[in-house]
């Protein structure tokens, strides 16, 4: 053993040399990393280069690292990967160039999976601090402002010792980008294809003396659309009737965003920023003859803002806040006068508030180590009228996490998390990461906990609605327990600047996953809830078959397997291919049962090539999904299906100041659709409307 190890630290040392100018570089590696990427953009023209397959990362370890260097698996979308793909829209980054998620998208908020597990295991975070405002426990993707991604990081598996409740399944950071190098810069970025879909953005940047200023606007909207009008009938798999009710619902949204910054001289830095939100549904309103109408549409409505600084006593020694507030809140909007609610009348369901403290010292307090201490206060209300809830639960914590590396070539990380959760008490989770790293390889093996307090709509709910003359009836349960995880993975990994191999393994073990149990209604039941909901017809409590409430159930069990390879085939290509293979599953009442929406087999594919004839360049991007069936578990598999994109992109440099880059392409090039007829028994994974063409115009002035 002894032996092996020191043939590892000795193959380290040797590929260590490559490295030494960049070790010799006093500014730390963000700083390098912007510093080269605003220095390209404003270059004079040149063959691009092919893309980096070591880029900084900072969620996997908590500080700023190389990709290839993090004890963490971290998998990153880079700003260029997503522009090359003609993506304007967080979900398709996702989806396109990640297998182990998924996405369906629904008026109630689009319902995001990672690696088996549902939106409420996956915790979002913009550059580290959580983004709050779910609706039915699918966080409103719509609130992220593209124009501002620099890169996304995706961490699987439980993260608690740094990142807190909520991250079991995973977390995905947004990282977003403040130039720091040119005094003014102008970007207007347009994308349009069928079934009405429009996507702006305009971002102002202004930087001078250490000042900067950085604001973005962005309009996002879609139409409606179906693959058929026809459903059957209910109770009927043979008789069919033509119905409104759309297969995509069309949306209008904005989000606008300002942050200002300031960096007094090379120690202090501080920030402050606000971001507002706003979406409407575009659904049919009711028609008297077709069914799939609605009276209403629904209307969210976000407000974040953050402030902070850093104070570095050295480039490895640094001491962080940031103080986040977050108000999010959804109603419907009647765009249809009714017995009760005239046209233009909003009835708020839901509003949710969030104050969030977070200090971090991070300290290089031993030769080759890197140590965390930190500590976090929250607090969240949630005020649900159709709930009847109107509660606040604080959470406080502290954590701490120490990274060091040993005989060259091993890298070791402890970490821990204290936490106070109001409802729940004390919960602590620890996080071990042991790394080789001899040459270019990397040998990992991870063991983290995770940890989920149940939500304040899981413990208080009271919630009743009439949706189409159905009662629908949720109680939430105030002796439930937190969901905990515990989360190993094995990986091996090969990275050098033209080629890029991982293969992962790894379980997910959850105990008392909080589900919601649906519950026959009997006559002595249905009388009970008469007197529990005295606003409930007689007419609706017959119709009543059942109602719900939350509980614990047994146990939640994931395994996989994920393999990414990417490589610089020769300058200006790149290749990249993706599988992910997962195993969910749910125990509940002593029976195992496929977890739902779960997809067993997927692989993402993308080819891109880039070229440059003087002040012309021309990026073509191929890129593909293919995914087998989607589980359900009341209702039918959803078939599995295989979608290509071709996208491409031409770069005119008009001047030195100057870029103008149309692109035009082709979304679901083999026109695949799931024209199955709509039923009360069925689901759907694919919600392409078929092919569209796609076109789009990016005007930069820097």
């Amino acid at each position: 053993m002894k032996l092996f190890i020191r043939t590892m630290c000795l193959m380290a040392a040797l590929s260590s040399l490559e490295g030494a100018a960049f070790a010799q570089i006093h500014t730390p590696i963000e700083a390098q990393e912007r510093t080269t990427s605003e220095r390209n953009l404003t270059s004079s023209p040149s063959p691009l280069p092919s893309q980096t397959l070591n880029p900084v990362v900072v969620t996997g370890s908590g500080h700023h690292q190389r990709l290839k260097s993090t004890a963490t698996p971290v998998h990153v979308l880079t700003a260029q990967e997503i522009h090359e793909q003609g993506i304007t829209n967080f979900g398709d980054a996702l989806t396109r160039m990640l297998p182990q998620v998924s996405m369906a998208p629904n008026s109630m908020g689009s319902f995001l999976r990672l690696n088996g597990l549902g939106n409420k295991y996956i915790l979002i975070l913009i550059n580290g601090q959580k983004l709050s405002g779910d609706i039915s426990n699918n966080v409103e993707l719509s609130r992220v402002n593209m124009a501002r991604v620099k890169r996304i990081e995706i961490l699987d598996g439980a993260a608690s010792s740094l990142y807190g409740s909520d991250a079991i399944g995973g977390v995905i950071n947004i990282i977003t980008d403040q130039p720091t190098q040119q005094l003014i810069g102008l970007t207007s970025d347009t994308r349009v294809s069928g079934h009405g879909q429009l996507t702006e953005a305009v971002t102002l940047d202004i930087y001078k003396s250490g000042f900067g200023s950085y604001t973005s606007y962005t309009h996002d909207r879609a139409d409606s659309y179906q693959n058929t009008d026809l459903e059957y009938k209910k109770d009927s798999e043979t008789e069919t009737q033509r119905t409104i009710a759309p297969l995509f619902t069309g949306y209008r949204s904005h989000v606008l965003g300002q942050k200002f910054t300031y960096s007094a001289g090379k120690h202090w830095a501080l920030n402050a920023g606000l971001d507002y939100s706003d979406k409407l549904t575009d659904r049919p309103e009711t028609h008297p003859d077709l069914p799939g109408g609605t009276d209403y549409e629904m209307r969210y409505k976000g407000l974040r803002w953050t402030a902070g600084g850093i104070y570095k006593f050295s480039a490895k020694n640094s001491l962080q806040a940031t103080f986040t507030g977050d108000r999010f809140r959804y109603g419907k909007e009647y765009d249809v006068a009714t017995k009760t609610n005239a046209i233009g009348d909003y009835v708020q369901s839901k509003e949710q508030r969030t104050l969030e403290g977070d200090l971090k010292a991070i300290l290089s307090l031993v030769e080759g180590g890197t140590t965390i201490f930190g500590a976090n206060g929250r607090k969240d209300w949630l005020t649900a009228t159709s709930g009847d809830i109107d509660q606040h639960v604080y959470t406080l914590a502290a954590y701490a996490q120490h990274e060091q590396r040993f005989l060259r070539c091993m890298t070791a990380t402890l970490g821990l998390r204290y936490t106070n959760h109001e409802t729940f008490g004390s919960q602590l989770t620890p996080k071990a990461v042991l790394m080789a790293s001899p040459g270019d390889f990397r040998l990992r093996a991870t063991y983290s906990a995770g940890f989920r307090a149940p939500g304040l709509d899981e413990i208080y709910y009271r919630y009743f609605s009439v949706n189409r003359g159905k009662a629908q009836i949720i109680f939430g349960n105030r002796d439930l327990k937190p969901e905990r995880s515990h989360y190993v993975s094995l990986n091996a990994e090969y990275r050098s600047d033209a080629v890029a191999v991982s293969l992962t393994g790894f379980i997910n073990r959850i105990n008392n996953m909080v589900v919601r149990q649906d519950i026959p209604v009997d006559e002595a039941s249905r009388t009970a809830l008469r007197q529990e909901f005295p606003e409930m017809t007689e007419r609706q409590a017959d119709k009543l078959e059942r109602y719900s409430h939350y509980q614990n159930s047994d146990l939640g069990d994931v395994k996989g397997l994920q393999v990414n390879v990417s490589a610089n085939i020769f300058r200006g290509f790149n290749l990249s291919a993706n599988y992910a293979y997962t195993y969910a599953r749910t125990k509940t009442g002593g029976e195992w049962v496929t977890m739902e929406r779960s997809i067993r087999n997927v692989a993402t594919i993308a080819a891109n090539w880039h070229h440059t004839w003087g002040a012309y360049s021309l990026h073509v991007n191929l890129n593909g999904r293919l995914q087998s069936e989607t589980y359900y578990t009341a209702y039918e598999d959803a078939p599995g299906f295989g979608i290509w994109n071709l996208n491409t992109t031409h770069t005119f440099r008009a001047c030195k100041w100057a870029v103008i880059e149309p692109s035009i392409g082709i979304d679901n090039l083999f026109d695949r659709v799931d024209r199955r007829i709509d039923s009360a028994n069925r689901k759907y994974a694919l919600y392409s409307p078929g092919r569209m063409l796609v076109a789009g115009l990016r005007i930069q002035f820097k």
